[in-house]
């Protein structure tokens, strides 16, 4: 979801039966999305979330009509991490993969988990505490495993995609191809598919899903199979599924957003959810069949690299915002600069620590690496 400095294979296809051959480059497509889905998030927390949920006293009805909506650039994002990540993975050693990963999360995410801390201590009027043990324990990204609250509500994503990433850790290790990325999709849409049938006992299925991640592994499955589609080209194999996937995530996205409803007391049309999965799907699509290849901008690269940090940063802080100056700056106003300012944070993030921290602590991996 979130990781704006892999690098994209690009190639030209060589004819029926016959094998692509890669180059490195970005595609700057992607990064337009990623962008799109940051800022969906963000809209959708400063004008429904918050005020719907009580962490905000900004009330934007009629823009919160579009904005309810917005939850949704989390689906996109998880169908881009099974893109991307596998991509990236294709010609990686495990310990590689491993560094890459390491080095492109947690830089910006340690410096987020501390600035969100900080605000929450300070400045928060007691209604985001952050104890000393849950800080440390968030500054691993494992501390849903000891059941630790996260410091932000939106870092409860980084444990679906470490869980991700360990699947595709442990492909690199067997060696990815293209039959054994097929095979293990239709493990997993299998698994996905014997879950959420509940015929397993509960225990079995909560300990189960922590690999399967049911509600949404289906955003990663058709991922993955378009990154095959863009690697070698489409196959009938691959385009079932894609279709099952798309299938499963209609079903469970109508689910999700009747949750989400109750949650606010409202209503999320499920026609409009329906349209967006759709669009997320098709969309993929497209960039997978390379028919978006000269709508991509170098420049797309830029706002693609901002959005991991302003993700990490916005949510919690901008509560914090809203709730201190709510009462003194026009509420649109208020709601426009603090987009603003979440934006040059997110840019400060990235040109002060993740660009000169992260070959520093790649060579310091490398080297301990090298030597064990």
């Amino acid at each position: 979801m979130r990781t704006p400095d892999d690098l994209i294979e690009k190639s030209g296809w060589r004819g029926p039966g016959r094998h692509r051959s890669p180059q490195r480059d970005r595609l700057n497509e992607i990064d337009a999305l990623r962008i799109t889905a940051a800022v969906a998030v963000m809209t959708y927390h400063y004008v429904f979330s918050g005020y719907a949920g009580g962490a905000s006293p900004l009330s934007f009805p009629v823009a919160g009509e579009l904005a309810r909506f917005g939850y949704l650039g989390v689906d996109l994002f998880f169908m881009i991490s099974g893109f991307v990540v596998l991509l990236s993975a294709w010609e990686r050693r495990p310990r590689v993969f491993v560094v890459s990963r390491v080095v492109r999360l947690y830089p910006a995410f340690w410096v987020a988990v501390t600035i969100t801390t900080v605000v929450s201590v300070t400045l928060s009027l007691g209604r985001y505490p952050v104890t000393v043990e849950q800080y440390l324990a968030n500054l691993t990204m494992f501390n849903a495993l000891p059941d630790i609250p996260n410091v932000d509500v939106v870092y409860w994503t980084l444990w679906a995609e470490i869980r991700f990433y360990t699947l595709i850790f442990i492909l690199t290790w067997i060696g990815v191809t293209r039959s054994r990325v097929t095979g293990m999709l239709w493990g997993w849409m299998a698994l996905t598919l014997l879950l959420q049938s509940g015929v397993l006992p509960a225990s079995v299925h909560s300990v189960a899903d922590l690999v399967v991640q049911s509600q949404f592994s289906h955003y990663f499955i058709a991922g993955m199979a378009l990154c095959v589609v863009y690697r070698s080209g489409l196959s009938w194999n691959l385009g079932m599924i894609i279709v099952v996937c798309l299938g499963n995530a209609v079903y469970r996205g109508v689910e999700f957003a009747d949750k989400v409803g109750t949650r606010y007391h409202t209503e999320i049309m499920a026609g409009v959810v329906v349209a967006v999965i759709i669009g997320i799907f098709l969309v993929m699509a497209l960039i997978a069949l390379r028919v978006t290849r000269n709508l991509g901008r170098p420049w797309f690269a830029v706002a693609g690299a901002l959005t991991y940090p302003l993700y990490l940063i916005h949510a919690h802080v901008g509560f914090v915002i809203f709730t201190r100056l709510g009462d003194k700056v026009q509420p649109h106003l208020l709601l426009i600069t603090t987009m603003a300012v979440m934006g040059l944070v997110a840019y400060a993030i990235h040109t002060l620590i993740e660009r000169p921290l992260a070959p520093v602590l790649k060579q310091a991996l490398n080297g301990r690496s090298s030597t064990t």
